[in-house]
């Protein structure tokens, strides 16, 4: 999958493990903060910004899915990579409902790395808030991206809805963490384990996590109460994955999502959210992590099923 060392694309992996086998993941390097009265040194502006996303990724599906939760599709721009990330890493090469580069007329977004620091040594990740005013890349963190369309744009929609709202974000930065530990990072520890053992531990770790979040959903439409917050969604980006290729292909094979009655009626209702089943992208997310999973997936052979689209539907 590659990186970056000191500006200079590597074919060196980016998975890494610890001698226990456990997978360990990198952390995102551009932290700044778009503020609405600019008092971060970036303002938010309408057609200052530009996203960089997959719609194969789970975290750049949080800011898919927040661009479109809050209307901003007209103010911040976007591009999709290709779902194909194996030599040069992520592309702008032809795919079906992916794009190219219109901001920086990049092959790869490598490229874009390089552009904002010339020396830059990390992973070459998505998504990206690039500032075409400063000509620089904002934030690579997914987390801290979706608070900003979700708070600092909101001069310029006419949506007023707030994932974040002051009175919940103990309880919400707390399920943030379990979910994120257990669930949203706990399939790819069972994915990239490289010892039995620590496979099995990361798997009912994982499915541990999973029945406490069934149990929740038990007496409560939403994570945080009645009141669908940002945990909803950062669950979501997981839950719509796992049936398709992380049952199969990271070997979370105990339960399907659609086993749990709450869980899987919790990602339906999201996933008729209005406007949020067109950034679900069926074929992107399953292309990615067959194709460009070759450590697990050396024949690159994509399975046909599960119909997930139809059991949504039904």
């Amino acid at each position: 999958m590659g990186m970056l060392l000191n500006g200079v694309w590597s074919e060196n992996d980016q998975v890494k493990t610890k001698s226990g086998g456990q997978f360990v993941r990198a952390t995102t390097s551009f932290r700044n903060t778009i503020t609405a009265n600019g008092s971060s040194g970036f303002k938010a502006e309408p057609n200052r910004y530009h996203l960089y996303v997959s719609y194969a990724c789970p975290w750049a599906s949080r800011t898919i899915i927040f661009r479109k939760l809050k209307k901003l599709e007209d103010i911040i721009s976007m591009s999709v990579v290709s779902p194909i990330n194996i030599h040069n890493g992520w592309t702008f090469e032809k795919y079906p409902d992916s794009t190219d580069d219109p901001i920086n007329h990049a092959e790869y977004l490598y490229q874009i790395y390089s552009k904002a620091d010339p020396n830059y040594t990390g992973r070459v990740s998505v998504p990206v808030l690039w500032d075409k005013q400063q000509n620089t890349i904002v934030n690579n963190e997914s987390a801290e991206i979706i608070r900003m369309l979700n708070s600092e744009f909101n001069a310029f929609t006419d949506v007023d809805d707030d994932y974040y709202p002051t009175e919940l974000r103990e309880e919400i930065d707390a399920i943030n963490d379990e979910v994120y530990k257990g669930i949203n990072n706990g399939v790819y520890k069972v994915g990239f384990a490289t010892k039995q053992s620590t496979y099995e531990a990361a798997y009912d770790a994982l499915f541990d996590s999973l029945d406490n979040i069934e149990q929740r959903l038990s007496h409560q439409e939403f994570l945080v109460n009645d009141y669908i917050t940002e945990a909803d969604w950062r669950l979501f980006v997981t839950l719509i994955r796992f049936d398709a290729v992380y049952y199969g292909h990271f070997k979370c094979n105990k339960h399907h999502i659609w086993d749990y009655p709450n869980l899987f009626a919790h990602m339906k209702k999201l996933y008729h959210w209005p406007g949020i089943k067109e950034t679900v992208n069926f074929d992107h997310i399953k292309t990615h992590y067959y194709v460009s999973g070759i450590k697990i997936n050396p024949n690159q052979i994509v399975p046909k099923g599960p119909e997930i689209e139809k059991i949504l539907e039904g």
